[in-house]
């Protein structure tokens, strides 16, 4: 009979609503019935809020599902579930107010409620100390605004979200303020609210009282992009030659020590060449949105000198800063001397501080600014006092600080810094020639003679600038090749039937070398570069570059004429004995990383406790190797010939067997011998 009883409508709910699904208009009644059970339930429940109402969550749930057949007779029901939600979160049983929750989630998945007014009401919700409930709300709030913006951008729903979130990320209660941050962070990683508005409403949260929220913001803007594309290192490009190009001219050609060498070095012009050309990517683009770069990096400073937070917080905001002002080429001059305390190699997390310096460097700062920093890293540093990690931490820094402010390292530094080129430890010597190498480049004057290598057609054009200069050119650097390439073509073009022609001499059979048209084209390029004078170049340049337009066969001639400069020896300079170039120096980015700071070329010396931690941890479990001396008794003491053996000496001296010992015959220390060898037998049967 019960069965028979709980298979009526009225009271099995779910029935009822697979009925309704199927044919809505045949059970209005029912459904009114149903309706007007759930209204005096409400009124019961605004009575006693904090009490559990079962059957009050079974009339939510069911009047949602079937929301969508009566869209007229509930159209007050999503607002009134809103309304109280919003009166009696704080005191509503746990799940009732889940129950509550996952309806206004349901008929937002059904279009039935405006988004903005139930996002609201669920940042409102964060408040609840219930975490699953808090988890929920999170996960919807992030696939709503995703679901809203699949199709394109609504604009007038994130505006109005964003504003809110603006002082949902001020709010007095920490807890809705992170999970407000961590739904901002999460719709820019998924590339939803990936515009500056948002950027900028982030940063409101590094300077937040609550540490959370402040290490929050700061692992936004230095955490990486999910969506960092793949660089491809494809050769297959037409503009320029490519390895392959290299190799095959070389592979034909007359295989002597002194092409291989010339192949090794335009390989390096080659890849050095194509990592320049190579879009730049990004890896910390929510920087670049910033609106105020400058105030915001003044405020994090005010706010890191009266900081009393752990030092691993302060050490985010000493990246974020740095990284602020290498970006945007600010000017935080008090940034550097604060910095600077903090460079001793007992200090804690340094090779990172030393990071900070060396990224919040750039062209634009006074070098006197920087002079004492890459001073108090010289002097605290590279001293022969310190071991050698600590020395090639401190010129690797050195390096990179003066790579981005040439001027602030002053000549005698420097050439005491190369001497160490010739140190013992292999790290030093590696990051000395690495500082040796890059002077090379930016300014070789200030080394010694001896230190700066054979010159190149284009080192001796690089010229030193100062403090704020900017090189503005009229023409195109390179462009001077053009008319003697027409010409040459040309001279090709009347001639070439002859000179294309097989003589009858080479109808012998002998293998002919063939050379590599570009190969060809390469030498004469630079021949003819080195015939004409400097002065010549640049009015020729800009004759070409103002009288025509160029294509894009001119700009590879153009390329390569340049290529063959950083190859070639300047005139009247012949091959001199040279330090070996550091095959591992790249291009850099934007950003510097660890590594830069902290690259050693050889592996450190392991001590003494982690030689003997792995030589154990290699060691397999020899017990059951080992002979087992058992006794029947184990409390028994020993017997005396086993204290014998343990006896000292100068107590056994005058014994008679001692003294008769050195005076046996060899007949006796035969049968000794085979008298000990049978017993240890049986022992071990």
């Amino acid at each position: 009979m019960t069965g028979r009883q709980s298979n009526k409508l009225p009271n099995n709910l779910p029935q009822l609503q697979n009925l309704i699904k199927r044919d809505s208009q045949s059970y209005v009644d029912e459904f009114l019935q149903q309706h007007r059970h759930f209204q005096s339930n409400v009124e019961i429940f605004k009575l006693q809020p904090d009490k559990a109402n079962r059957e009050l969550a079974e009339l939510v749930m069911f009047l949602s599902q079937v929301a969508h057949c009566y869209k007229q007779q509930l159209s007050t029901f999503p607002r009134l579930l809103s309304e109280l939600l919003l009166s009696y979160h704080t005191v509503m049983e746990p799940g009732l107010r889940m129950t509550f929750c996952k309806a206004l989630i349901l008929l937002r998945n059904k279009d039935l409620i405006d988004p903005t007014g139930l996002l609201e009401l669920f940042f409102e919700l964060l408040r609840c100390h219930d975490k699953l409930l808090r988890k929920t709300l999170y996960t919807h709030i992030v696939t709503d605004i995703k679901g809203i913006n699949a199709k394109h951008k609504n604009n007038k729903v994130n505006t109005t979200l964003q504003n809110f979130m603006y002082t949902m990320l001020r709010d007095s209660n920490p807890i809705a303020a992170k999970i407000s941050l961590d739904v901002m962070v999460e719709l820019y990683r998924r590339n939803i609210w990936n515009d500056a508005k948002t950027v900028n409403v982030i940063t409101t949260a590094c300077f937040s009282k609550v540490t959370k929220i402040l290490v929050g913001g700061m692992k936004f803007f230095l955490g990486k992009d999910e969506d960092e594309k793949n660089e491809s290192d494809s050769e297959s490009e037409n503009e320029g030659r490519s390895a392959r190009d290299l190799k095959m001219s070389y592979s034909t050609g007359k295989k002597t020590t002194k092409n291989k060498k010339k192949l090794e070095k335009a390989m390096k012009v080659l890849k050095k060449h194509k990592k320049k050309k190579k879009p730049e990517v990004f890896n910390f683009s929510a920087i670049h949105l910033i609106h105020d770069p400058q105030d915001f990096s003044e405020k994090l400073l005010k706010q890191l000198e009266s900081s009393k937070e752990r030092f691993e917080v302060k050490i985010m905001m000493m990246e974020l800063i740095s990284r602020l002002v290498g970006i945007h080429e600010l000017f935080l001059f008090n940034f550097y001397p604060f910095i600077q305390r903090f460079l001793q190699p007992h200090q804690r997390e340094v090779t990172k501080i030393l990071l900070c310096a060396a990224q919040a460097s750039h062209q634009l700062v006074p070098p006197e600014i920087i002079e004492p920093v890459i001073m108090t890293i010289a002097n605290n540093f590279v001293t022969d006092r310190n071991s050698g990690e600590v020395m090639t931490v401190g010129i690797n820094a050195i390096k990179e600080v003066a790579g981005r402010c040439p001027l602030a390292i002053n000549e005698d530094l420097l050439q005491d810094l190369a001497q160490y080129k010739t140190h013992k430890d292999k790290n030093v010597m590696m990051s000395a020639r690495g500082l040796i190498q890059l002077f090379r480049n930016l300014n070789p004057q200030l080394l010694h003679k001896k230190d700066r290598g054979r010159p190149t057609e284009a080192s001796t054009e690089a010229t030193i600038k100062d403090y704020g200069e900017l090189e503005a050119k009229d023409y195109i650097p390179g462009a001077e090749v053009l008319e003697v390439e027409e010409n040459k073509e040309e001279e090709e073009d009347e001639d070439g039937w002859e000179s294309a022609s097989i003589s009858d001499d080479d109808e012998d059979g002998e293998w002919i070398d063939v050379h590599h048209s570009s190969d060809e084209d390469a030498g004469e390029v630079a021949e003819k570069l080195q015939s004409i004078p400097a002065e010549e170049r640049k009015a020729k340049a800009a004759a070409v570059s103002g009288s025509r337009l160029l294509t894009q066969d001119d700009f590879r001639k153009i390329r390569l004429a340049q290529m063959a400069k950083e190859v070639n020896a300047a005139p009247g300079k012949g091959q001199k004995r040279k330090m070996a170039d550091s095959d591992n120096e790249e291009e850099k980015g934007d950003l510097l990383t660890l590594r830069d700071i902290e690259k050693l070329h050889k592996k450190p010396k392991s001590d003494k406790e982690t030689r003997l931690a792995t030589a154990m941890a290699g060691r397999t479990d020899r017990k059951e190797f080992v002979r087992k001396r058992t006794k029947l008794n184990p409390h028994a003491s020993t017997s005396n010939k086993e204290k014998r053996r343990t006896k000292n000496f100068m107590m056994m001296r005058h014994s008679q067997n001692v003294r008769t010992k050195g005076k046996r015959s060899f007949r006796e220390k035969q049968l000794a011998l085979q008298a000990a060898l049978l017993k240890k037998k049986k022992q071990y049967k």
